[in-house]
């Protein structure tokens, strides 16, 4: 049964972002929207929901249908309000008496705790945040639900209750959601649409059987163009030389040939179109200055405390060595932060004597934070880059388009900057530093699926030394060689990734 039909639609802002897309919704589709930043995936959710007008083409509504739309950024008007607040007032004033037991069932399918369910929303993490902006479309019963990165903020065991979620909704329910998690499309959706500038490509699979449909898609495209291109330079070679005979014997024939040779040649060249080449949201390049030292780092029983002094757990004898890829596990909240940061201040404060901590003294560190916090908002990208590094402006500029922060924006606030150029900035501002070892958090927040892919080609191909944090299961899967997990208040080694993973599906569930 087609719930919504899309035809012919586009939008260009600055640049087409998409044209022609025809895309009907189904009862019982989960569909995955995956493109570069920046590229229309959020603008296509809005179109969706009737809160955007596309530039081309229309978008049917079955008649009666309700729409639940969960957008990225929290409404600021709500932070001051209670979490059980914020979902009731979704519901009319005269249903709000009688059926606020609706939002008590929300509140318990998404496993909200009772003590968070009255404090205002600027008090909670950004993932009760997301799930609070769930709840509130959970509540009005929608026929479809648009998710626009759901998994943003929410860490593994929360990711792993919303794929349970979602995949317990009814089978007739249709889901449209943006991710660039893919682990999270792979498990949550049925169909994937790749959004294009000029030709989108759909398949009904999800996403990395959908990746590999469409690599093959765009490799036949890039054949085809490519014999189309071969055969019409072939027919103007033929041509020219039917044209020099035809000229040299007087033969009106012949040069009637010639021109009926050109003619096909220009169809060919007229039709052939090169296959879909991504333009890149930005370059990833980091660098590895290399260390004789086979000892990094050595942790000798340390304990991470918590602010208030509190034990969160204790690290035993262990070592970081040269070429190791050591994620750090555990639920949040059980101390991988507070462990990032007393590394980070032993690296960059070696004169200050630290418990249990020794640090090689040919380390140079590159650092990376989860809420890119060491970027000052009203300084420019380029007044960054010239104050913590000793390059003109030419070169700055040079580094920073490559960078995909365009000439227009480096010399704006870095506030005005999309979480995806912050991202790619940070990663230029790590090349830079030419660390030999790389402390990580959440490295992937905000970087797309190619800068997600980029960073781990760049890790693996410079045989980096690093110590990460991340909840993308993808990328600690591909990067990662050593794992730690932060259990019952102690720090231990495991195999790999995906026992912890396992539990933390049954957690969330």
């Amino acid at each position: 049964m087609s719930l919504i039909t899309i035809r012919n639609l586009g939008v260009t802002l600055s640049a087409p972002l998409f044209s022609r897309l025809n895309l009907v919704v189904n009862a019982g589709d989960r569909i995955g929207l995956v493109a570069a930043n920046g590229r229309g995936k959020s603008t296509l959710l809005r179109c969706i929901a009737g809160l955007m007008e596309p530039g081309d083409g229309e978008i049917t509504r079955s008649r009666g249908l309700t729409i639940g739309y969960v957008a990225q950024d929290i409404p600021t008007a709500l932070m001051d309000t209670p979490f059980y607040a914020a979902v009731l007032e979704m519901l009319p004033t005269e249903r709000r008496a009688g059926e606020s037991w609706r939002v008590d069932v929300a509140l318990d399918s998404l496993e909200v705790p009772a003590a968070l369910r009255t404090r205002p929303l600027k008090q909670l993490s950004g993932g009760w945040q997301r799930l609070a902006m769930l709840a509130r479309v959970v509540v009005t019963e929608a026929d479809v639900l648009l998710l626009d990165e759901p998994t943003n903020h929410l860490d593994l065991a929360r990711i792993a209750q919303l794929e349970g979620w979602l995949n317990a909704l009814p089978r007739d329910m249709p889901v449209v959601l943006s991710s660039h998690d893919r682990a999270f499309l792979d498990a949550t959706t049925n169909r994937t649409v790749f959004l294009r500038p000029e030709q989108s490509q759909m398949f009904p699979l999800p996403y990395t059987r959908a990746r590999a449909a469409l690599s093959e898609v765009d490799a036949s495209d890039e054949r085809r163009y490519r014999r189309d291109v071969k055969a019409a330079q072939q027919l103007r070679l033929h041509a020219a030389k039917l044209n020099n005979i035809g000229v040299n014997s007087g033969s009106d024939l012949l040069l009637q040939k010639t021109r009926q040779l050109k003619q096909r040649a220009e169809r060919l060249e007229d039709a052939a179109k090169p296959a879909h080449l991504e333009r890149s949201a930005g370059m990833i390049k980091l660098a590895n200055r290399g260390t004789h030292a086979k000892v990094l780092i050595t942790l000798d029983d340390v304990s991470v405390t918590a602010p208030d002094g509190r034990l969160l757990f204790k690290t035993g004898k262990q070592f970081i060595c040269k070429e190791d890829r050591i994620v750090l596990l555990g639920p949040n909240g059980t101390g991988k932060t507070r462990l990032v940061a007393m590394l980070r201040q032993a690296i960059e404060e070696p004169d200050i004597t630290r418990t249990g901590i020794k640090v090689t003294q040919s380390l140079a560190l590159g650092y990376c934070q989860q809420d890119l916090a060491d970027l000052s908002d009203a300084e420019t990208p380029m007044q960054t880059l010239v104050k913590r590094f000793d390059i003109g402006d030419q070169r700055a500029r040079a580094l920073l388009a490559g960078a995909g922060v365009s000439v227009a924006m480096q010399s704006r606030p870095i506030g005005r900057l999309s979480g995806g150029q912050k991202a790619r900035l940070g990663m230029l501002l790590l090349r830079l530093a030419q660390p030999n070892f790389y402390l990580l958090d959440e490295p992937t927040n905000h970087l797309d699926i190619e800068g997600q892919e980029a960073l781990e080609d760049e890790l693996m191909a410079h045989q980096a030394s690093c110590l990460l944090v991340s909840h993308d299961r993808n990328f600690v899967r591909t990067v990662g060689n050593r794992f730690w997990l932060i259990e019952k208040k102690r720090l231990v080694e495991l195999e790999g990734p995906e026992g912890f993973f396992a539990s933390a599906r049954v957690t969330g569930q």
